[in-house]
């Protein structure tokens, strides 16, 4: 999975949680799952939980 890829599921898997009501994303979770991805190591891992955390901003 490249990172475009990879971005684009993380928008995906958001737009779900968030279309379901009364759902909430737990990033804490996430970031534990996305931690199981072969290839995301640490800093990949953080950058991509800066770029979550901003789409959940707007």
């Amino acid at each position: 999975m490249n990172r475009e890829e990879l971005t684009k599921f993380i928008l995906q898997y958001g737009d779900e949680l968030i279309g379901e009501q009364g759902k909430t994303i737990d990033l804490s979770a996430l970031e534990a799952e996305l931690s199981k991805i072969k290839g995301i190591g640490g800093k990949r891992l953080e950058e991509i939980m800066v770029v979550i955390e901003k789409f959940l901003e707007e």
